[in-house]
């Protein structure tokens, strides 16, 4: 508790970021993906001196420009918000451990919006080869982005051996290159990579679908089927390099994948499991929509059809950047931290000497307060503290409906699950252990069953006489 609670009701703190991160790995990975998408059809174009794909080029740089750079910077920045509100800890780890890789990436990333405003810029201003190298200089500043943060990302999930080794010993910087070149860091840059050039041809969609196919027949043909080119392969692909992926997950982790697979039969799927189904459903119907539409029927694509992919291919990120969240439970750093903020190894001392000690964020309360009231204030903090990062009180994953009709009893048993937090609880593989000490762990009791306590009826009236 040595920061205040950022309290978003109904939603949740951790859907705030998901929302957030969702729009922005869409527009980023468009970012990356489209910078070589346009300066490889620039070439194309002027190689074949192809003038009508150059007009619509120059379009599209219009249409990049003012989404990667204002929308996609905005949430970039908006993450960062998010973050910082929601998991301070994490984002404080993070910000520690990598702070020259941050740094090395904002310096990147300026470079990257100048290249790109000066690509737009200059169509027809400077000679075409430096313009050219102006976009393959944007091309690989942008690629060089994604190179840092894959290593960031993957490290939250599989921060690698010598880095825990070497955690809370102060010497944690020692061990930056093996955490930021952890053992998840080739497979994501591979399925990244794959995702970049893909949504690269999906975003071309929406200009391609625009030109007047009634005035150029054959110039929207040639560059729908040019941008199917960049669909299909890179989602043929997906699929194996997802899986090599999974495979390097720690088994801790898949555990939660393969409980959904194990109980298919019985139809009780995991979270987890639906949601990486989600994936290759709506990259399949992606290919489907783009082989019959921008390969076979390219005349007949309407924006209508655009924006259907467009739509498709933000289900397909939502659920993989979700599936990504879900596999870290119950870490927010794998074997590291929680998800509820707490160090593993600061577990048996927080037991000892209590979560709240020191806190200035419990409820105030009068002096004079009876102690229930006091319990309840301790109960709050102690929910905010270690429960509201996944859990709200009514609404996503709400506490109330999980409590249902369990009385006190009912809810001091599961909450000593999780404080006693034993290798063969059902609860170990997703959620954080509780820790504190007996009194507080009581407060959340008292707390819990005070959020569907019913109010005490009022007597019936009087017969009158």
């Amino acid at each position: 508790m040595n920061y205040p609670f950022w309290d978003f009701p109904h939603l949740g703190s951790g859907w705030v970021i998901g929302l957030i991160a969702i729009i922005h790995v869409m527009i980023s990975h468009f970012a990356i993906g489209g910078g070589f998408y346009l300066v490889m059809a620039e070439m194309k174009a002027r190689r074949e001196n192809r003038q009508d794909w150059l007009r619509v080029l120059q379009g599209h740089s219009k249409f990049f420009l003012i989404l990667t750079g204002v929308f996609g910077a905005g949430t970039g920045v908006g993450i960062w918000f998010a973050i910082g509100l929601a998991h301070p800890e994490a984002t404080s780890t993070l910000i520690h451990n990598f702070v020259f890789a941050w740094a090395i990436e904002w310096i990147v990333f300026m470079v990257e919006l100048t290249t790109a405003a000066v690509y737009y810029y200059t169509w027809n201003r400077i000679p075409d080869r430096l313009h050219i190298q102006v976009g393959w200089v944007y091309a690989i500043f942008s690629f060089f982005t994604l190179f840092i943060i894959n290593g960031i990302l993957t490290f939250m999930l599989t921060p690698g051996q010598p880095w825990l080794d070497a955690a809370g010993t102060g010497t944690e910087p020692h061990r930056f290159v093996q955490a930021l070149f952890n053992p998840l860091f080739w497979p994501s840059l591979v399925l990244r990579s794959l995702a970049c050039v893909s949504l690269a041809g999906v975003w071309a969609l929406v200009t391609c679908a625009r030109i007047d196919a009634g005035k150029s027949p054959e110039t929207k043909t040639a560059l729908l089927r040019w941008s199917g080119l960049w669909v299909m392969p890179s989602f043929a692909l997906l699929p194996f390099a997802f899986a090599w992926y999974l495979w390097n997950v720690p088994e801790v982790h898949r555990a939660l994948m393969y409980l959904g697979v194990s109980t298919v039969g019985s139809g009780v799927f995991s979270q987890l499991t639906r949601t990486l189904l989600i994936i290759p459903l709506s990259s399949a119907s992606i290919v489907a929509i783009v082989y019959l539409f921008a390969w076979r029927s390219p005349v007949d694509l309407k924006l209508r059809h655009a924006v259907s992919v467009i739509l498709l291919a933000l289900i397909a990120t939502g659920a993989t950047e979700y599936g990504r969240e879900m596999l870290r439970k119950p870490y927010v750093i794998g074997q590291y931290m929680f998800s509820n903020g707490v160090r593993v190894q600061a577990v048996s001392a927080l037991n000892t000497n209590g979560y709240l000690g020191g806190s200035l964020w419990t409820r105030a309360v009068s002096s004079n307060a009876a102690p229930a009231e006091l319990a309840l204030a301790k109960g709050e903090a102690m929910f905010r503290g270690q429960c509201a990062s996944c859990h709200t009180r009514d609404a996503y994953r709400s506490m109330k409906r999980l409590i249902g009709e369990r009385n006190r009893e009912g809810i001091a048993s599961i909450i000593k699950m999780l404080h006693d937090y034993e290798k063969d609880s059902p609860y170990r593989k997703y959620m954080p252990p509780l820790v504190g000490r007996p009194d507080e762990i009581e407060a959340l009791v008292d707390y819990l069953a005070s959020l569907n306590q019913k109010p005490a009826e009022s007597p019936a009236p009087a017969a009158p006489r």
